[in-house]
């Protein structure tokens, strides 16, 4: 299993309507990420600063080919739409990135 975490602001404007979409996220997008290998998905957000934390467990094989198979899946396109104009990524992210991974420096069960 690993452990993942990342970051990417949210445009204060669009707090609410962030907050409505995850508390019912499509249940099409929810199997995506289970057949993907990812669990325990949390996300978390720090006002002022309007920043949104990520966390999620991969318990996969082929991380590759599990993002690429979650970043061409239609309905999570689709809910990307919605979700995305709400997100404001970071500058310092590394190409390519949309949220901003993070190192882990600390962990215990």
């Amino acid at each position: 299993m690993e452990r993942m975490g990342m970051v990417i602001g949210i445009a204060p404007e669009h707090i609410a309507e962030y907050k409505r979409l995850h508390a019912a996220v499509w249940p099409a997008v929810l199997a995506r990420l289970a057949a993907s290998n990812v669990r325990n998905y949390s996300i978390f957000l720090r006002e002022p600063e309007n920043l949104l934390f990520g966390y999620w467990e991969y318990h996969g094989s082929d991380y590759a080919a599990d993002m690429a198979a979650i970043a061409a899946d239609p309905e999570t396109r689709r809910w990307w739409t919605f979700c995305g104009p709400c997100q404001r990524p970071l500058d310092s992210r590394a190409e390519g990135e949309h949220w901003a991974a993070m190192e882990q420096v600390f962990h215990v069960d």
